[in-house]
């Protein structure tokens, strides 16, 4: 391994060893002999602000050695920036640690910065797309997603990349709340608009009933747009038959109850309460809880 202190091309700096501080740590941090070569030029470096190529090839052994290091990722960008270097070799650079350490704030935020930068978010689609066929719950991923959809109004399409992933994996919740704020973001939401997405959940709640995500999905955007369920026939339809069939699913029960409210039919309400409670035993008190509402207010 070689280190910087031995490199004739770095005679010229005069590293600072770390610890920075000259107060002695409570418990001391052992650092490796190349993390603290590294970064002792890195700090030499910072403290004389040398922008160049070596200062640039230095951020990546420290990069390399602590990837979630915001200052020095804030260092390389102040570099890219005085130097006007090519910024596509930056995004394969940005590629190769989210390959490596794909839930790492730094390294996405700097991706942000650097399609800002640049100005081109051609790749970003793809990059995420790749990143959540490996981790689709990748919390990184999906924020600069939508953040580049949002920004450079790259909708187009993207409803039917949430159909493949929903194929895919129906109890995809993240998948399910991207479609939210696609629709929401970009085409608005309106009663013909949530009749048809109901439709759209109802097919997969269909395939299966006891899936939480479509439920919530359905359940969601009516509440959000401040409408009622009894707006929308399909959905107390759906239910009916579902229920019909004997479905046991505590969220079809759920969503019946709350149909029956509604309507008025408090009987029916308190009774699907009551069923909840045996079925669904983990919230057995939130039932009996919305169970008792029903009954004082009768």
């Amino acid at each position: 391994m070689t280190f910087y202190a031995d490199l004739p091309e770095w005679k010229d700096i005069d590293p600072i060893p770390l610890p920075y501080s000259e107060t002695a740590p409570v418990v001391q941090i052992m650092y490796s002999e190349r993390f603290k070569d590294v970064f002792s030029y890195m700090a030499a470096i910072m403290q004389r602000k040398e922008y160049s190529k070596r200062a640039l090839a230095l951020t990546t052994d420290a990069i390399d050695c602590n990837a979630a290091n915001y200052t020095v990722w804030h260092y390389r960008r102040e570099i890219l920036r005085h130097l006007n270097l090519d910024l596509q070799e930056e995004m394969r650079f940005t590629e190769s640690v989210i390959d490596d350490q794909p839930k790492n704030y730094q390294v996405w935020h700097h991706r942000r910065c650097i399609i800002e930068m640049s100005g081109d978010p051609s790749q970003e689609l793809k990059l995420t797309s790749w990143t959540l066929s490996s981790d689709a719950k990748n919390y990184h991923a999906w924020d600069h997603r939508q953040w580049v959809l949002s920004q450079y109004k790259l909708w187009d399409n993207e409803l039917e990349y949430i159909d493949k992933l929903l194929d895919a994996d129906l109890r995809n919740n993240s998948a399910w709340n991207h479609r939210y704020f696609v629709i929401e973001n970009s085409l608005g939401w309106n009663k013909d608009r949530i009749a048809q997405e109901l439709e759209y959940a109802g097919s997969y709640i269909k395939k299966a009933p006891n899936n939480e995500s479509s439920w919530n999905y359905a359940r969601g955007i009516i509440k959000k747009n401040k409408m009622k369920y009894l707006d929308f026939p399909y959905l107390k339809d759906l239910c009916t038959s579902l229920n019909e069939a004997h479905v046991p699913s505590p969220f079809l029960l759920h969503t019946l109850a709350d149909i029956h409210i509604e309507e008025g039919n408090t009987t029916a309400a308190r009774n699907m309460f009551g069923t909840l409670q045996e079925l669904d035993s983990i919230r057995k008190k939130y039932w009996a809880y919305r169970q008792n509402q029903l009954t004082a207010a009768a």
